[in-house]
């Protein structure tokens, strides 16, 4: 074998593992694996889990931050405003070095899915060819999803349809929409019937930006649930975000989940954007705002969790780290029992990998050998910790390293050093 891993903890649970890859496949999972490899890693009861993969981002703004200016509101509405003003001083140059830079983040943090919207309202679709061709130079390492998303709004922008059909004939991946940013509730609806109606007679996925307000009748993922059903794109549309449904009475609700259980339509919560950016109208007692993600579960609607945005017009942190999105996931949904914190876990890996068709992946034998080795025994203690990705493989190959933490104590009658402090 080209790579054994050894004693390795793995999400399921199941303990001392070897994993064996041969070819950029695992060819075994088992206890003791007795074939001799090129090279071996002893894991010593560390979690390995498959990558990451971050189900909605920008890239095409990411690290922006500061240009033109700061968002001092920190609404969402002064962050489109200021993406308007700064979509002119855009160079593929810029967006190229960007988008590259955090990659590179990406990839150190074992996030080697990404699934990003890239604005087709800009005429010259700049963005759009930047992010064409990082998506060529990044694939040996790392999956590049785009998403053909008409930011201004596909009815409300200026030509934007024809730019989005452009988009998508020059390779981007899925259709995108923004319902609830058109100029009316009629509007909105009509959006989601003619994307859905282009992804259908293209064979595309759909992920809409949808009901990103604290407008509780705000309800276009009703009509997103309505189109996949009647034009068979069950298990291919995500809807976005989500967030009104926080602010929706609970009989209304009841009757939506199962509707969007129905429509096979995936949920893709935002928790920092979403707790950012939302309940900013509010005095107190302010809203959260991040969609009804426990409910969703419940009613076995697949929910994955975006990092969204780093350092952007609406973002000003952030470090391409989804184990920082779980963790407030977590907390803002108060899924604290141990079986929710799994499923935040997996909804930074095996559900929003799902939710992009991604082939391939998992640590079953005949998967791709991607994954990551975590300084953590088990996926709640990897979020609790944010733990440090002491290795990252793809396709059977090493392409990132981190040293294990250790904080050094100089205390009198305690230990000199203690694991996971730093």
């Amino acid at each position: 074998m080209d790579l054994i891993l050894r004693h390795c903890s793995l999400p399921d649970g199941r303990a001392d593992q070897d994993i064996g890859i041969l070819g950029g496949q695992i060819v075994a999972v088992q206890p003791a694996l007795s074939t001799p490899a090129a090279q071996e890693i002893n894991v010593a009861g560390q979690l390995v889990s498959p990558p990451f993969v971050d189900a909605h981002f920008h890239m095409d703004s990411t690290l922006s931050y500061g240009q033109p200016r700061i968002n001092q509101s920190g609404t969402l509405l002064e962050g489109i405003a200021l993406w308007g003003e700064l979509k002119p001083q855009l160079t593929q140059d810029a967006l190229v070095d960007r988008a590259m830079a955090y990659c590179d983040w990406a990839v150190a943090k074992g996030l080697l899915a990404i699934r990003t919207h890239v604005d087709v309202c800009d005429p010259k679709l700049l963005a759009v060819e930047a992010l064409l061709h990082v998506r060529e130079r990044v694939k040996p390492y790392l999956d590049l999803q785009l998403v053909a998303f008409p930011q201004d709004g596909v009815l409300r922008g200026h030509n934007a349809l024809a730019q989005l059909k452009r988009a998508l004939d020059m390779g981007v991946d899925v259709v995108g929409g923004i319902p609830h940013f058109e100029r009316t509730m009629q509007d909105g609806a009509e959006s989601v019937r003619l994307l859905c109606e282009l992804a259908a007679e293209r064979g595309l996925r759909v992920d809409m930006h949808c009901d990103e307000t604290d407008d509780p009748m705000s309800r276009h993922i009703e009509t997103l649930a309505y189109q996949a059903q009647r034009l068979g794109l069950q298990g291919r549309v995500a809807g976005s975000h989500l967030t009104s449904m926080h602010s929706m009475d609970n009989y209304y609700v009841s009757k939506l989940l199962p509707l969007i259980k129905e429509a096979g339509v995936a949920a893709i919560a935002n928790p920092l954007i979403n707790i950012t950016l939302q309940g900013r109208h509010d005095t107190y007692p302010k809203r959260r705002g991040m969609t009804r993600v426990p409910e969703m579960l419940a009613q076995g609607i697949d929910v994955a969790f975006g990092h969204d945005c780093v350092m952007d017009p609406w973002y000003s942190m952030g470090s391409g780290d989804m184990l920082e999105v779980a963790h407030m996931g977590l907390h803002v949904a108060q899924m604290t029992s141990q079986a929710a914190m799994r499923q935040c876990f997996e909804a930074v890996t095996t559900t929003p990998a799902r939710i992009l068709g991604l082939q391939g992946y998992g640590l079953d034998v005949g998967c791709n050998a991607d994954m990551v080795v975590l300084q953590a025994r088990n996926p709640v203690e990897a979020i609790r910790l944010r733990a440090t990705r002491l290795h990252v493989i793809r396709q059977g190959r090493i392409v990132a390293q981190t040293p294990p933490c250790v904080a050094t104590l100089s205390l009198p009658g305690r230990p000199a050093s203690v694991d996971f402090l730093c």
